[in-house]
């Protein structure tokens, strides 16, 4: 059913949602006209509802250039959710227990819509800021944990991702041929695991394994990053490879 047929639906909430949802890791503070830009609202709408979000303790609001900028409220909401969703609880002493081991950063992704999104990250002394950040949303097709959770999946639900879902070139080696994206998740399907370099990140090895609930279906993975300076897939195969799915294993999904 189309949304504005919907009687349950309140266009002025989704509006709002869209207003919060304008802000990003590239766009932090926006201003007014900003606002109107990115979300394609009108202008007065923009106005009120960033005035009623700034009321209400959502957005902060600069005195001296009049900027917006998410506030703490939002921390509230990422803690409320960390509450409500159990695998986080399961997994949580599952990554502390191979970070101790292994000493590399090690993530659970969940898929969110067309993307994954990092709940979990344990990050070691070389991860850079932004890739250890709780929230961090990638596309899921140029990801190994992305690859390996649409691996579980019927085949008619893969076929429709990699028709429909978005491609983004993060680095000069990102795969962006969906042809080879099928190519990989198929091996994915038939080894059990999925390993990437330099896809999001130069210099990046990526090695996701699925989290496997009960119907054989997997909505999240466990992921390791490490430097390819100082791995080679083989290494990794041979040295985290068999830990990563043990962690995996562990974790009811």
């Amino acid at each position: 059913m189309e949304k504005k047929q919907n009687s349950l639906f309140v266009g002025t909430l989704a509006k709002g949602l869209r207003l919060l949802r304008a802000f990003d890791e590239s766009h932090v503070s926006l201003s007014l006209a900003e606002l109107v830009a990115r979300t394609g609202l009108e202008k007065s709408a923009v106005q009120r509802m960033a005035h009623t979000l700034h009321h209400e303790g959502m957005l902060e609001r600069d005195p001296g250039t009049r900027r917006y900028r998410p506030s703490h409220a939002w921390l509230e909401l990422a803690y409320a959710y960390y509450w409500s969703d159990p695998l986080i609880s399961r997994a949580l002493p599952k990554l502390v227990e191979f970070s101790r081991a292994y000493g590399e950063t090690v993530n659970l992704a969940q898929i969110s819509g067309d993307h994954i999104i990092y709940s979990l990250r344990l990050p070691n002394q070389r991860t850079q800021f932004a890739a250890s950040i709780v929230g961090r949303r990638l596309p899921a097709l140029g990801t190994a944990s992305g690859r390996v959770m649409l691996a579980t999946w019927f085949s008619d639900e893969v076929t429709h991702a990699l028709e429909n879902w978005p491609i983004r070139s993060a680095t000069p080696k990102t795969i962006t041929d969906r042809e080879a994206i099928a190519q990989d998740i198929a091996r994915a399907k038939n080894d059990g695991y999925s390993i990437t370099d330099g896809q999001m990140m130069l210099n990046e090895i990526s090695l996701a394994v699925p989290v496997i609930s009960i119907d054989g279906r997997a909505n999240a993975a466990v992921q390791v990053s490490v430097s390819s300076l100082t791995y080679d897939e083989a290494r990794v195969r041979g040295e985290i490879l068999p830990a990563l799915l043990d962690t995996a294993g562990g974790i009811p999904g």
